[in-house]
């Protein structure tokens, strides 16, 4: 797939993206490809396509898979080429000849090595380590070597200057991860994605659902209480605060304008974002949780806010009956 890099969406440029930003872009510019490696939920993928918008030069974008192999990034035998000639010079003689040929496609990394691009592979460890060996002259000597057998050509292609590779993946103790090869991982430079901070998860937890900062500011809270707790199988992440956000305002509700709702809906998401196993009792055990920083929340809520102006003690009653 290619892309024109463009400014993203609702993107929430916090100073703890800025700085990451930065330093990705000074690797890139020395020669290096970059690697986002977290948990699911950190905004690797986002991440990626701000940078390869800063770098402004059109980018493919690869998703790993476990059936890929070395061809589904560098190219194939995809289709044929037909080639028929009829001669019809003699009325009564009808000559016809006809020739079918392989044809090579490239695919996305050869794309972008031909033609300076940059190429975002996406979830790069969900691909076999095998696939990915092709990877390594192309960060190493700046070479995609080729079958030349099907191409009939130069047995390589030499690395266009402008290209630029960005990778991403999941921690390897997620399902579904290899680990990759130590001598592609030391051809780039990892950066780790922690949790967002509080004011980058309020910022994009608003940007990205239309509710208010009080709203937000009070949903990011109740989920980093969880992600506090040390009780989750896994931990939640930003995309539940997206989540809880975006249900309460298809509901056209505010959090504090039902208590019940939007402790169900707490529970519903967070309990499900937070247990891969699908135990009822770890389930019920999150949900206890969830109730109890509701209920700190809004007792925390009341406490600033009745200390505060007479018109905002009447919100503090009307938000905590």
């Amino acid at each position: 797939m290619l892309l024109t890099p463009q400014p993203l969406e609702d993107f929430v440029n916090s100073p703890y993206i800025q700085d990451i930003t930065k330093r990705a872009l000074v690797y890139i510019k020395a020669g290096y490809s970059v690697h986002f490696r977290g948990p699911a939920g950190t905004g690797k993928t986002t991440l990626a396509k701000h940078v390869a918008s800063q770098i402004g030069n059109p980018m493919v974008l690869v998703h790993g898979d476990e059936g890929f192999n070395s061809a589904s990034l560098v190219g194939g035998e995809n289709g044929f080429k037909s080639k028929k000639v009829v001669d019809n010079y003699i009325h009564s003689v009808m000559k016809r000849e006809e020739e079918l040929t392989k044809k090579w496609v490239d695919n996305r990394l050869t794309i972008a090595v031909r033609n300076g691009f940059t190429m975002i592979y996406d979830e790069f460890t969900r691909s076999k380590p095998e696939a990915n060996n092709v990877l390594l002259s192309v960060l190493e000597e700046g070479i995609l070597n080729l079958p030349t057998s099907i191409r009939g050509e130069d047995p390589y292609i030499t690395v266009h200057p402008d290209f630029v590779a960005i990778f991403t993946s999941n921690p390897e103790e997620y399902a579904g991860v290899y680990r990759s090869q130590d001598a592609l991982r030391d051809r780039m430079i990892t950066l780790d994605l922690d949790y967002f901070d509080f004011e980058t998860e309020v910022g994009i937890t608003k940007a990205k659902s239309g509710v208010s900062r009080l709203s937000a500011e009070y949903i990011v809270n109740i989920v980093r209480g969880l992600r506090s707790s040390g009780k989750c199988e896994f931990s939640p992440t930003v995309r539940g605060c997206i989540m809880v956000a975006r249900a309460m305002q298809a509901l056209e509700l505010s959090p504090f304008e039902d208590r019940e709702v939007f402790t169900t809906v707490c529970q519903d998401i967070l309990a499900s974002e937070t247990s891969r196993v699908g135990s009822k009792t770890n389930q019920d055990r999150i949900k206890k949780i969830i109730l109890d920083l509701i209920e700190q929340e809004i007792s925390d809520f009341r406490k600033v806010v009745e200390a505060s102006t007479p018109s905002s003690k009447k919100n503090a009653k009307e938000f905590t009956e």
